[in-house]
């Protein structure tokens, strides 16, 4: 009976604090939260390109009015499934994220990057200028020249009241119909505020880069994931499956060996073979396209 009795307190304490919750918000952000989980949910499934194209930029104009209405940061966009929108584990900012997949295969990105501004609305759109950069590994990049991806993970490893923090981003990137990305891109703030994308951290064995771009068939999938206990990043080798194949990235895949970056002084350090057979849920890690996950 007791326990019978502290369920439905518990159930009725649980309601109150939604309804509480949900008073916190106008009224506007559900009306306009549907209209983006429909308009989300046509981007990626209407099988008619024009109609997917229509619908982002309906999106796009429908998400920056629901983020200028008061206390928008706080509201979580939770319904809306079929876009990222990752906070930062310090919650000094959330960054939105989608992609539109055109009849030939390729794919065009969407995002912005909103700030923990109280006072104002803070709003970065990324302008998806992949097709341009010559070189993506070495080059640092505004949200005016963003080499678009589908964010999954914010990667925060140093303590989080340190000034100058740089973010690690990890993403998917649909490339065309043959192959596929994975990107470890990072994310730091200028002193006006202004996003700036790459940053010379990543230490290879020879050189250090701004950013990691791993290509690799389309019918593959390759694991990359952040194991925050180590400060890891780990992800799958890839490898051709012959040696005449060698530089064609279309037909890579993973070699079942793991390679990765562990976090020192600032540094991301490349580790080579390295053991994962102890990890738990390293084959769940693995996915092509976010939405699918």
């Amino acid at each position: 009976m007791k326990k019978l009795l502290l369920a439905i307190c518990l159930c009725f304490i649980f309601q109150q604090s939604e309804a509480q919750e949900k008073q916190k918000f106008d009224p506007q952000f559900y009306t306009l939260q549907d209209s983006l989980k429909s308009l989300s949910y046509k981007i990626v499934n209407n099988q008619d390109e024009l109609i997917r194209r229509n619908c982002t930029f309906t999106f796009i104009k429908t998400l920056v009015s629901a983020l200028k209405l008061p206390n928008s940061f706080a509201f979580p966009f939770d319904s809306v499934v079929s876009i990222s929108i990752m906070r930062s584990p310090d919650n000094q900012f959330r960054i939105f994220t989608w992609h539109l997949r055109t009849d030939d295969g390729h794919y065009r990105y969407y995002g912005a990057i909103q700030k923990n501004d109280p006072n104002k609305l803070s709003l970065y759109p990324l302008f998806d200028n992949s097709a341009f950069i010559q070189n993506p590994q070495d080059t640092a990049l505004t949200n005016d020249s963003w080499y678009g991806a589908h964010y999954y993970t914010i990667i925060v490893p140093k303590r989080w009241f340190s000034k100058n923090k740089k973010y690690v981003l990890l993403g998917w990137k649909g490339h065309n119909q043959n192959s596929q990305q994975k990107v470890i891109d990072v994310l730091s703030f200028a002193k006006d505020g202004r996003p700036i994308f790459g940053a010379d951290i990543i230490k290879l064995k020879d050189k250090t880069q701004h950013r990691m771009v791993f290509e690799y068939t389309s019918q593959a999938v390759m694991m990359l994931r952040y194991l925050s206990d180590k400060k890891w990043i780990v992800y799958d080798h890839l490898a051709a499956p012959n040696a005449r194949s060698e530089g064609n990235f279309e037909v890579y895949g993973p070699d079942l060996s793991y390679d990765g970056l562990k976090y020192r002084r600032g540094k991301w350090i490349l580790m080579e073979k390295i053991d994962l057979r102890n990890e738990a849920s390293m084959e769940d890690a693995k996915f092509n396209n976010p939405l699918e996950k």
